[in-house]
């Protein structure tokens, strides 16, 4: 094999690493693996407003990485000598730029803030992301408000066949 396709054969895989650097989503009716059957407290509530918000990307470093491995490898197939030494190093640090500023883009999501007004009187607000497939939340909704430790979620609450 060809140093040049090890180098393309690389730059794909840190490519397709770096667009896999997608979050699970964080809306009220999606759960981890490990919040699965774990005792949860609810709270029940009325929603007094809905706001949209956005819910910054990650920068867990792994564009920052990825593209600067990738932009070192393209700025060194361009040239030989201390010019593509020149080209690997200023190839590297644009491509970490870019892969950075990739992955905060293509993890960035919209999301709600709903404020609540708990049936004991207390007022909260609760940030999470929009689900495209569940019915919107919308003020004057009764909604149960669940926790476990410090992860929040709301969601409708059904008061179907209830007086």
């Amino acid at each position: 094999m060809s140093l040049t396709f090890l180098s393309r054969l690389l730059c794909g895989a840190l490519v397709f690493q770096l667009l896999s650097c997608v979050p699970a989503t964080q809306t009220g009716t999606s759960y981890s693996r490990g919040e699965a059957r774990v005792l949860q407290q609810v709270k029940i509530g009325k929603v007094l407003d809905v706001a949209e918000v956005a819910i910054e990307g990650t920068k867990s470093g792994a564009g920052e990485i990825v593209g600067g491995a990738v932009g070192g490898i393209a700025g060194r197939n361009t040239g030989s000598g201390a010019g593509g030494k020149i080209a690997a190093v200023l190839g590297g640090a644009v491509g970490s730029v870019v892969g950075a500023k990739i992955e905060e883009a293509r993890t960035r999501s919209r999301g709600h803030e709903y404020t609540i007004r708990l049936d004991k009187g207390e007022v909260i607000s609760v940030v999470q992301a929009i689900d495209p497939k569940a019915v919107p939340i919308v003020a004057g909704d009764e909604v149960k408000l669940l926790s476990q430790g410090a992860t929040y979620r709301v969601t409708r609450l059904n008061t179907v066949g209830q007086p």
